[in-house]
Order: structure tokens, then C-alpha cells, then sequence
């Protein structure tokens, strides 16, 4: 502290406020800052609910999809002609076909009679599409009589195509319906025993959308 010619006294005024101005401009920073922060936890927040919405709308609408498809199939279900897991109908191949044949045996054609209507319907209803697969043992194809398959890939083909043209005769829109072979591939049951290799020879019919379909015979050609 000095003492000027008037009197006065000469403080520390001057000297403090360089400081008082670097606080404040630090507090503001950290304010710009918190703020930002604020504003990111908020979106991200706004984001994860807007995805759990989304989430829940699309298994609401899922299980609609598949109490429709259950209603749809109530007699045949009923009647344990067919199979609904996870919105795929299931008919085991001996129904349809004889051993290594692609030929519809008369109780296969009564099945898919029953079953024409009731899926014409509920894919005109929601606008999907029916892929019918085929799907065989791990055994090689035995040919026999007028039956030559070179192999499971095609019978299961064969398969698939006899059930697709038997439900477009029972009336199901040729453009609604495709078929899709998978030979031995993704088996149900184990191959070891004859329980487990005619669970495994079956025809799964699904219902999927129509856009989806259409990639997945496009990325198919």
C-alpha cells in the first residue's frame, strides 16, 4: 500500500480484477460445457426411448401377426395335422410324400385343402407372401422307381414346388407363394435314429413380408 500526494490511498483494486474477470470466464466455460453435456445425456435418452418404443411396437405387432396365423389355422392346429412355431407351420413329410418320393399321397392333399383357404386369406389380409421349404434327412436319396433325384437338394426342391403349384390349385395366388429347398440342412432333431430322420423330413410353410421376400428371391438368382 502507498500513499499518493493527495492523500489517497493506492489498494489492490486494479490488481484483482484481471482476476475476478479470469473466474468469470471460467465459470463460463464450465457452464457452456455442462450445458452441452446436458444436452447429449437428454438426446441420447430421447433416443433409447424412442428406440425401446419402437422395439415394443414391432413385438406387439409380432404377436398379432402370430395370433392371426393361429386363428387362422385353429381347425388343423386343433386336429395336430400341423405344427406353429415361431409363426413357421410345420407338416411332417411322411403326410405329404412317401420315402425319397415327391408325389402327393392322398391324406397330403386333403391337408393342404384345409390349409389353401385359411392362408389365402390371412396373406390377403396383410399383404405377405407364403415361402414353402423343403427340408429331407442326411441320407442319400435312393432312386427308385420314376423318382431320380440327384440328391436331397432336390427332392427337397421337388417337395417344396409339389406343395407350392397344390396350394396355387386350391386357390392360395400364384404371386403370393414361393418355394425354397434346404435339402439336409438345418435339421429339427438329431439323424441317429428313424424318430429323429422323419422329424427332419418335413415341409415348413411361412408367412413373411412381402418386400423381405422379394430381396431374398432376388439375392437367391
Amino acid at each position: 500500500m502507498s500513499v499518493d500526494i493527495h492523500g489517497g490511498i493506492d489498494g489492490d483494486g486494479e490488481s484483482t480484477a484481471p482476476v475476478w474477470t479470469a473466474f468469470g470466464d471460467l465459470m463460463s466455460v464450465l457452464l457452456g460445457a455442462f450445458a452441452l453435456i446436458l444436452v447429449a445425456v437428454i438426446g441420447v435418452q430421447l433416443q433409447l426411448s424412442s428406440r425401446l418404443e419402437d422395439e415394443m411396437r414391432q413385438r406387439a405387432a409380432e404377436a398379432q401377426r402370430l395370433q392371426t396365423l393361429e386363428q387362422a389355422l385353429a381347425g388343423p392346429l386343433a386336429a395336430g395335422r400341423v405344427t406353429l412355431v415361431d409363426g413357421r407351420i410345420g407338416i411332417r413329410g411322411s403326410v405329404l410324400f412317401a420315402l425319397n418320393s415327391a408325389q402327393l399321397q392322398p391324406e397330403g392333399g386333403e391337408l393342404l385343402r384345409s390349409l389353401a383357404g385359411p392362408l389365402a386369406g390371412y396373406l390377403a389380409a396383410r399383404d405377405e407372401l407364403l415361402m414353402v421349404s423343403g427340408f429331407t434327412d442326411d441320407r442319400q436319396v435312393r432312386r427308385t422307381g420314376s423318382a431320380l433325384f440327384e440328391d436331397n437338394w432336390e427332392l427337397s426342391a421337388q417337395r417344396a414346388l409339389t406343395v407350392t403349384r397344390a396350394l396355387v390349385a386350391e386357390g392360395v395366388p400364384a404371386d403370393s407363394v414361393f418355394a425354397a429347398a434346404f435339402g439336409a440342412q438345418q435339421p429339427v432333431a438329431p439323424n441317429d435314429d428313424a424318430d429323429g430322420r422323419a422329424r427332419n423330413r418335413r415341409v415348413e410353410m411361412a408367412p413373411v413380408p412381402r418386400q423381405r421376400a422379394a430381396a431374398q428371391v432376388g439375392d437367391g438368382r
